[in-house]
């Protein structure tokens, strides 16, 4: 029901779009994945096929849902379910968001507890992108949220019905700033912008009010809420989009292959927030251990699988860790286990491309 640049397309048309995420979980990751699309709606019937369909399965990766159903489906299903449930449009975007802040802020030489971040859209994304800043450090009343009619604050009655949206609207935006983006943007210091298409969502006068060497995440798909370029020009020092034709793409591919590659050979009952930010933490690392992290390369690109080997070794020793995981190895087993399979799965798809039994494009 909300297919990346789509929308509603139904569970027929969504196929191919989750075959394509099969292909990425299996060379990226070494994970063999098998699309699964359903032709219902209803919260409850998602909620009772998943459980149904769990013994066949090492874990599970929701994709496409809108919300705010996908809130209560995700968090029923890590409820009762003992593999990890994972929601990629959620979870995955937040990991690798937090990766590409935790680079940023290097940078611009700046702390995650001391920065006023300004979350544009207030989805499934940006809501657990924001979690997850906070779950790293940063300080709930320094974050503000903006959805369609404006910032999110007490007194934002027309959200009570919204559990995810209202928890937001007590626990952010210290300041009870009412406006809309301008006034939220006013002397932030991170725009973590997860909204509408552009270009031109988002004003160069607006992000000119930012504070200097501002840092400005446009993951709007297919075209960004502005071009990095304006952002740029408007003062923002760090730019990222959710695109590979600009520098610093930030993409969920860049995430959930190693994390499930680190959940699966430990056998986690489930994936939490710690193992993402240790997932975050291990891709940003890369980053900087490669010698190549700055303002145009904030993260690693998706052609360097040892990114997806540090993940991987990451999450399993957090799973270890804290007690979720059911097959206890040690960091060179599963490093080794990683890179087995994610090399294996590589050399497999050059093999049959160098035999023509896979045709390139």
């Amino acid at each position: 029901t909300r297919v990346l640049g789509l929308g509603d397309i139904g569970p027929e048309a969504g196929l191919p779009v989750m075959e394509g995420k099969g292909l990425i979980f299996k060379y990226l990751g070494g994970v063999d994945a098998f699309p699964i699309c359903l032709n219902t709606k209803d919260p409850a019937e998602i909620i009772k096929t998943v459980q149904y369909l769990a013994p066949s399965f090492g874990g599970i990766n929701l994709e496409d849902i809108a919300q705010p159903k996908c809130f209560d489906i995700l968090d029923e299903l890590r409820r009762t379910m003992t593999i990890p449930v994972w929601h990629d449009d959620q979870q995955g975007t937040a990991t690798v968001c937090l990766a590409g802040l935790i680079n940023a802020l290097k940078i611009v030489k700046k702390n995650i507890k001391d920065v006023k971040i300004v979350l544009f859209g207030a989805g499934a994304a940006n809501i657990r992108i924001g979690t997850l800043y906070m779950h790293y450090g940063a300080k709930p009343e320094n974050l503000i949220y903006v959805d369609s009619k404006g910032t999110l604050h007490k007194g934002r009655a027309d959200l009570k019905d919204h559990r995810e949206k209202w928890h937001m609207c007590q626990v952010t935006n210290g300041g009870q700033i009412v406006g809309k983006l301008p006034d939220a943007l006013k002397g932030a210091d991170v725009l973590s912008a997860a909204s509408t298409p552009g270009p031109d969502v988002i004003k160069k006068e607006w992000v000119a009010t930012m504070n200097k060497d501002a840092i400005c995440f446009l993951t709007a798909n297919p075209i960004p809420e502005m071009w990095p370029w304006d952002a740029k020009e408007a003062g923002a020092r760090v730019v990222a989009t959710g695109r590979s034709d600009f520098p610093n793409q930030v993409n969920n591919s860049l995430g959930f292959p190693g994390i499930f590659r680190g959940a699966l050979d430990v056998q986690a009952k489930t994936i939490t927030d710690e193992m993402c930010v240790a997932a975050a933490e291990a891709l940003a690392g890369y980053a900087v251990t490669s010698g190549k992290m700055g303002e145009d390369y904030l993260l690693p690109h998706m052609d360097e699988p040892q990114v997806y080997i540090e993940e991987a070794v990451a999450v399993g020793l957090k799973a270890i860790e804290q007690g979720i995981a059911r097959k206890k190895l040690t960091e060179g087993e599963l490093r080794a286990s990683a890179e087995f399979l994610i090399k294996r799965a590589i050399k497999d798809v050059e093999v049959r491309q160098a035999s023509g039994i896979v045709k390139l494009p």
